[in-house]
């Protein structure tokens, strides 16, 4: 019945294409732009009954570039069009902006089957087991995290479905919620850098894919909050909707040390203190146990010390002394004569006060007037030069500036870190330090590698392609450094040996499906590339400027419409068809409205979310139900979905209405 109803509803989108062409068209004179509307509908009927995309494109462009050519010149029509598409494609082929997208996808291969995430959701479901909804807090948490590691909305989607779901169902919780949860937690990916959407459109619109990854931070990090309080809001008020953990599900077994030393105390640190002293103890393990259990203090502390060496930074003063300006020949020595008699002084007699200077001292001079820049005293440019390289005076001292007193701001910030830093130390029970190890175990290599990607590109010191290669060597490194610690684990033959064959395994499987989605994405932008050079030869893009210029449109009622138009295309298409098709429309536009291209392609990766959200053809939703229990059905998962679909367009009012989410950042870090 399913089938039957997504069917009905993709062959009415079909027959309502149709048939607003049939209305729209004047068949009695058809001109070129009208060709390029018939060859875009022609190519979003073409992808919903099942045609590949890029193909599809591709063939579509040629045949009506083909007509558009004819029209002109018939005899060499043929010849033109194929030159169009070596050139198309030779452009793409030089874009190197997209030489990041394989190295990303081989990243995110890479991490994915580093067997970790089951490790960081264990972790994180028993650090939040006292928050309402904990699992499913914890599954949303995780698949933010894991999303800036790979960015592949299908693994995170189906491992999550493989972890999280029986989990939630084993605890009671609302299979609608549930799976709300991994599906809208799984498409963060799209929007949280490095998400492959936002590298595809930076190359369709000409935006630096830097700034896209820098701007998309915050809202990503807003829509996971929202996620997070939705799911908070609703394990309160209807709690057997998401039953809490029982307790027996919140201990974790203590090791050796910590079961003795817990009879004494139970505070982990002030414990580990006294064991440090217990003879029957190695004093090895107890260190290092103190070492961990102290750890967030300590970085609680060099944060803080970096806050206040940062704060406190004497400003710096830029020496201009011997500088002239441009033309200023003879400024200069005035300039130097003043700084001789002791600073600023009123002009001397002889220039009459305050009035017009003499035609020899003003502007830019001949050359003769360099002889007056020459008639400074030698001495006193000699007493000047003594005065400041000799050791002990004033100008030595300015060398050396005193720092600055911390403003009030940073007392606040100090006391905020203190007494965080006290709280966990005196929340520090011995679960809770099993808790962080298990913590610090699974997300910390992660963090490394998530934070060395992303923060050399958005702070310059890489680019996205540079940055991915470095993120592809690193999800090797991390890749094989888990499978050798499982190998340890398990008994049987040398576990670096098993490391090494398990390892040419993943990067060979890795390699292939890095290949495959690669291949998918540079297909689609030859398609497009053709697809849209055809459409503005046939003058579609000027039929459409011309006609959404004369609605008279204001800039919130063009961007209303514009993402309202990219939210229905999410039902029947997918993020990918929708950037390398429709943007290209888009883009020219902007400028007749005044839209920053960085904010109109932050609000399309926030809105194109739907696109994996949003039924009959919600991709992520398949996903599930592909790896969910026989009794979970795919209506069930699309219920679930719909209320995260209202977050999203509460997060788009929001971006819209507070720009600087997503516009503060690119502006700070690239003025």
């Amino acid at each position: 019945m399913t089938i039957r109803k997504e069917l009905r509803f993709g062959f009415a989108l079909m027959a309502m294409i149709i048939v607003a062409l049939l209305l729209i068209i004047p068949w009695g004179h058809v001109t070129n732009g009208h060709l390029g509307l018939i060859m875009l509908g022609l190519v979003v009927v073409a992808i919903m009954l099942g045609f590949p995309t890029a193909f599809t494109l591709m063939g579509m462009g040629m045949f009506f570039g083909w007509l558009s050519y004819r029209s002109v010149n018939p005899d060499i029509a043929v010849r033109q069009i194929l030159d169009l598409m070596v050139q198309r494609t030779y452009a793409v082929m030089s874009n190197d902006v997209l030489i990041a997208i394989p190295l990303f996808v081989f990243m995110g291969y890479l991490v994915e089957r580093a067997n970790l995430i089951d490790k960081l959701f264990k972790s994180l479901h028993l650090a939040l087991a006292r928050v309402p909804g904990a699992l499913a807090v914890a599954t949303i948490v995780t698949c933010a995290i894991f999303a800036t590691a790979t960015g592949i909305v299908g693994a995170v989607v189906t491992l999550m479905g493989l972890l999280a779901l029986p989990a939630m169902l084993r605890a009671g919780y609302s299979v609608q919620l549930a799976a709300g949860a991994i599906t809208a937690g799984g498409c963060l990916g799209i929007l949280i850098p490095p998400s492959v959407l936002l590298i595809v459109y930076g190359a369709t619109a000409g935006v630096s894919v830097v700034k896209l990854y820098a701007g998309a931070f915050f809202p990503g990090i807003m829509l996971a909050a929202l996620y997070v309080g939705y799911v908070i809001v609703v394990a309160k008020w209807k709690p057997h909707l998401a039953p809490p953990l029982p307790l027996s599900e919140r201990m974790v077994p203590l090791p050796p040390v910590a079961q003795t030393l817990s009879a004494r105390g139970s505070n982990a640190i002030t414990g580990l203190f006294g064991g440090l002293n217990d003879t029957s103890l190695a004093k090895k393990t107890v260190l290092g146990q103190l070492l961990l259990a102290v750890l967030p203090a300590l970085v609680i502390s060099a944060l803080l010390a970096m806050v206040y060496f940062s704060a406190t930074a004497p400003l710096v003063v830029t020496d201009t002394s011997g500088l002239t300006e441009t033309g200023g020949l003879v400024a200069a020595p005035l300039e130097e004569k003043s700084e001789v008699n002791n600073g600023v002084q009123e002009p001397p007699a002889e220039l009459g006060g305050l009035k017009e200077p003499p035609a020899e001292t003003t502007g830019i001079q001949e050359p003769p007037a360099a002889a007056s820049a020459a008639s400074v005293e030698p001495a006193a440019q000699a007493s000047a030069m003594a005065a400041a390289s000799a050791p002990g005076t004033e100008a030595a001292a300015a060398a050396a500036p005193e720092r600055l007193a911390a403003p009030t701001w940073y007392w606040v910030f100090l006391a905020i870190g203190l007494g965080l830093a006290l709280l966990i130390n005196w929340l520090m029970s011995w679960q809770r330090l099993e808790i962080f190890k298990m913590l610090l175990v699974s997300f910390f290599p992660l963090a490394v590698l998530i934070i060395s990607v992303l923060g050399s590109i958005v702070f310059g010191l890489a680019t996205p392609t540079e940055a991915a290669a470095v993120g592809g060597l690193g999800g090797m490194l991390l890749a094989g450094a888990y499978r050798y610690v499982n190998a340890r684990a398990t008994p049987g033959g040398s576990a670096l040996g098993r490391t090494a064959v398990e390892l040419v395994g993943i990067v060979r499987e890795s390699s292939f499906l890095t290949a495959k989605t690669s291949a998918m994405v540079c297909w689609l932008f030859v398609g497009s590339s053709i697809f849209s050079a055809s459409f503005a030869l046939l003058g579609g893009q000027e039929l459409i400027e011309t006609w959404v210029l004369s609605l008279g449109l204001t800039t919130l009622q063009f961007l209303l419409l514009s993402q309202f138009i990219i939210f229905i295309l999410g039902w029947p298409l997918e993020w990918t068809e929708i950037i390398v098709i429709f943007m290209p429309i888009f883009i020219p536009l902007l400028a007749k409205f005044n839209v920053d291209p960085l904010f109109f392609g932050l609000l399309v990766a926030l809105n194109l979310q739907t696109a994996f959200l949003s039924p009959p053809v919600a991709m992520a939703a398949f996903y599930l139900k592909g790896v969910s229990p026989k009794h979970v059905t795919l209506n069930q998962i699309f219920a679930g979905m719909m209320p995260f679909m209202g977050i999203q367009v509460l997060a788009l009012f929001l971006l819209y209405t507070f720009p600087a989410i997503g516009l503060w950042l690119p502006g700070l870090l690239y003025k």
